[in-house]
Formats: C-alpha cells, sequence, structure tokens
C-alpha cells in the first residue's frame, strides 16, 4: 500500500518470507520450550533420576505440534472459545506467582530491595555494559508475534477497531504481568544464581518454585505454566497457518495451489495448519545439531519478526503515499512512535546475533545470521531467479474482497434477516 510501484512487489516478497519463516520459529520455539517444560516436570516428580535425551525431547515437541494441529483443524469458533479460556488462566496463573512466591519462599532465599531492585549479576563474560544490552534479548522473545492478531483478523468481527486495541491491550497487559512476576523472582531466587542455571532440573523457573515452593507446590504451578505454555502454542499455530495461507493466496509458497484451500466442513485453512506443523518439525529436527542451533530458531523469531515490521513501517513514512486514517490512530505520535521502533528493532536484530560469550568456539556460536541469512537469501534468488523467479509472476497481496463486495454481502444478510425475524405481534 505505502511503497513506490518499483519496490512494492518485492518488499512484499521479502516480507511474507520474513514473517512466515518468523512464524514457523515461533511456533517450534514454544512447542520446544513446552517439552522441555514437560521434561522438567517429570524430572522433578522423579527426584531428578529422570533426565531426558534430546531425542525424547524432539519425539515429545512433535507430539505436541501434532495435537496443536489436531486443535487448529476444527472450526475456529472452538479455537476461540479455548482462547477465552486460556487468557484467563494465564492471567490466575501470573497472579499465583507473583502471590505464592513472597508468602513461600524462606527466610534465606529472600533478597533485599537493594540486591532485587539494584543488584548486578554478569554470568556472560561480556563487559557489564553489553551484557545488559543482551539481557533484553530473553523478553524479545517473550513478548513477541505483536501481529497475531492480525492474521485472524478476516475472521474476526468490527477487525478495524479490535484488532489494534487488541494488540495494545495484550501488549500493556504482559508488561504489567511480566514486569510483576520478575520483581517477585528477583525477591525469591536467593542469591546463588549460578547455582540456578547450574541445577539439574534444567530450567531456572522451575528451580526457582522448587527451592521456595517444595516439590508439590513447584509442581502445582509448573503444570498450570506446562497449560499456559501449550496455549500459547495452540494460538501460535493459528497464527502461522494464517499467514501461511495468506502468502500461499499471494503465490509466494512452494506447493501455494495446494496449500491454499479452505476446508469446507470447519471453514479452516487445514492444509495451512499441517503445512506450518510439518514446517516447525522440519526447524525443530536442528535440535540435533547441539544447543546452539535450538537457541537461534528462538533468535529467528525475533530477527524475522522485525524485519518484517520494520519494511512497512518504514515505508508507510517513506513511500510518499498518502494514508487514509482508520479508527484508531496515534495521530502525531506516529513518525516519532514509528522511528523509535525502526531503530530499536534494528539495534537489537544486530545485538541478537551475538554469541553468549565472546570468545565462542564452533559448538557455542550463534547462527542466527546463517538461518536468516539463509531463509532471505534463497527468498531473493528464488524472486529474480530467470524465467521462473516471482519477479515474473508475483503481484503482492491479492484482494479477494472489495468493497463492493462487502456492501452487497451485507445487504443481502440484512434482507435476509429481515425475512426471518418475527413480526411485532407475534414477538410480543
Amino acid at each position: 500500500m505505502f511503497s513506490t510501484p518499483k519496490w512494492r512487489c518485492f518488499l512484499s516478497w521479502i516480507v511474507g518470507y520474513a514473517n512466515t519463516i518468523s512464524n514457523v520459529a515461533s511456533v517450534a520455539s514454544v512447542d520446544w520450550a513446552c517439552a522441555v517444560q514437560i521434561m522438567a516436570a517429570v524430572s522433578i516428580g522423579s527426584d531428578l533420576s529422570f533426565q531426558p535425551t534430546t531425542a525424547q525431547t524432539y519425539g515429545l515437541f512433535c507430539a505436541l505440534l501434532i495435537s496443536h494441529g489436531l486443535i487448529n483443524s476444527v472450526t475456529p469458533r472452538v479455537i476461540a472459545r479455548l482462547q477465552l479460556l486460556f487468557f484467563v488462566v494465564n492471567v490466575l496463573l501470573c497472579a499465583a506467582v507473583i502471590i505464592s512466591l513472597p508468602a513461600a519462599t524462606p527466610k534465606e532465599l529472600r533478597n533485599d530491595a537493594k540486591f532485587a531492585l539494584g543488584g548486578f549479576v554478569n554470568l556472560s563474560g561480556w563487559s557489564d555494559g553489553f551484557a545488559f544490552v543482551i539481557s533484553f534479548l530473553m523478553p524479545l522473545w517473550t513478548m513477541g508475534c505483536f501481529d497475531a492478531p492480525v492474521h485472524i483478523s478476516e475472521e474476526a468481527t468490527n477487525a478495524s477497531t479490535a484488532v489494534p486495541y487488541a494488540i495494545i491491550f495484550t501488549t500493556c497487559s504482559g508488561l504489567i504481568l511480566g514486569w510483576g512476576i520478575n520483581v517477585a523472582l528477583a525477591f525469591c531466587m536467593g542469591k546463588d544464581l549460578q547455582g540456578i542455571l547450574d541445577s539439574p532440573v534444567g530450567q531456572p523457573m522451575a528451580t526457582i518454585l522448587l527451592n521456595s515452593l517444595g516439590k508439590i507446590g513447584a509442581l502445582m504451578i509448573w503444570c498450570f505454566i506446562i497449560l499456559v505454555q501449550y496455549a500459547i502454542g495452540a494460538g501460535s499455530v493459528t497464527t502461522c497457518s494464517r499467514q501461511v495461507f495468506a502468502f500461499c493466496r499471494d503465490g509466494g509458497l512452494p506447493l501455494s495451489r495446494w496449500v491454499y484451500h479452505v476446508n469446507r466442513r470447519v471453514y479452516a485453512p487445514v492444509r495451512a495448519v499441517w503445512f506450518s506443523v510439518m514446517l516447525c518439525m522440519m526447524l525443530g529436527a536442528l535440535t540435533f545439531a547441539g544447543p546452539s542451533a535450538i537457541n537461534a530458531v528462538f533468535s529467528l523469531v525475533v530477527t524475522g519478526q522485525y524485519f518484517a515490521y520494520s519494511i512497512p513501517i518504514s515505508a508507510r513514512f517513506l513511500g510518499g503515499k498518502e494514508l487514509k486514517k482508520g479508527p484508531v490512530s496515534f495521530g502525531r505520535l506516529s513518525l516519532p512512535i514509528a522511528a523509535i521502533a525502526v531503530t530499536w528493532m534494528t539495534v537489537m536484530s544486530i545485538i541478537i546475533m551475538f554469541p553468549e560469550n565472546p570468545n565462542p568456539g564452533v559448538s557455542d556460536m550463534n547462527y542466527t545470521v546463517v538461518v536468516q541469512g539463509g531463509v532471505l537469501f534463497l527468498a531473493t534468488a528464488y524472486y529474480f531467479l530467470p524465467k521462473y523467479g516471482g519477479m515474473y509472476w508475483f503481484k503482492g497481496p491479492v484482494l479477494t474482497v472489495t468493497r463492493e463486495d462487502v456492501s452487497s454481502d451485507l445487504l443481502e444478510a440484512r434482507e435476509k434477516s429481515e425475512m426471518e425475524a418475527p413480526s411485532p405481534a407475534k414477538s410480543d
């Protein structure tokens, strides 16, 4: 909408691939984290005698993906109702963690305000200043997929206001609840941070809960954490499948003609769901290459999203096109917000490609730049491929509904409702 005709199709192509791979990586990383959390619960339940192998965790990861594929193969109304339930459970879980940790943590593990709010512990090997910047990487992954409501806008009523308000509400609520949880953790985790990281449980959060709440209490809270993580995975598959479906509608992905299909029984893009699941399984298989490879999948969520977000935000102000404001607008604040956002995303996309320590070996290297760069390189090569490339046939997002179509559909629905409505006498 905003770019000049010369660059419009190519930028749409690149954004489509960046957003697709980031959504696939998001599902893979969420479900991998869920699999690790389940294994941590089993480890706690067995008094740390059980230590899962990579193959066992990957098998559980695939089972989670399949279950999420099945959930997303039913009517979207069921998914919408489940999301409401998961939202309530998520808020209650956050409240439970914020309340239970201060109440149950032993005195020797409680930290004072000086340590919790002003203490600085650097375990990275980098300088303190750069270690502080590196510490932003975890919340970058946690607070992500801001565009998730956009992908289901075609299935939402009053999308022009519901979608932007959903983005604003979820971001603000995540900020508040996330801050509250981090404050509770900082006051109740003790000072032995290295011991928490090296715990055989394999999950620092689970270790903190185990130390503060004991085995039974930790398992109770942890089970709800797994449930919420599972719910996030189900929602991520919904978002990812809609992105894949939309890009296949434009003809951008391989097998687009087969994937672009709506199941007439459930009115959902079932093929896009299972296509997404298969891509996630393939991406998750990188775990057999070592921890650095699976960490690259986590980082790919951020770099892919930020790349896909930065281009349209920049084009909005650099493309020279007039914008007709919608019902939700920041007005004069739009430009400074956009400038800060693009600057932030550019800087953090570079930072997230750094390794965890300044002198990495082959196994400790950060391979995000390889995966992200490889995807964008192949996408660009595919676009400019002589004779068969996207530059010869890709026209950008396909317009399937016009204002005239919407008007005629609304008129038809209104006439139908008036014909079926009871007369005043009968309604009385």
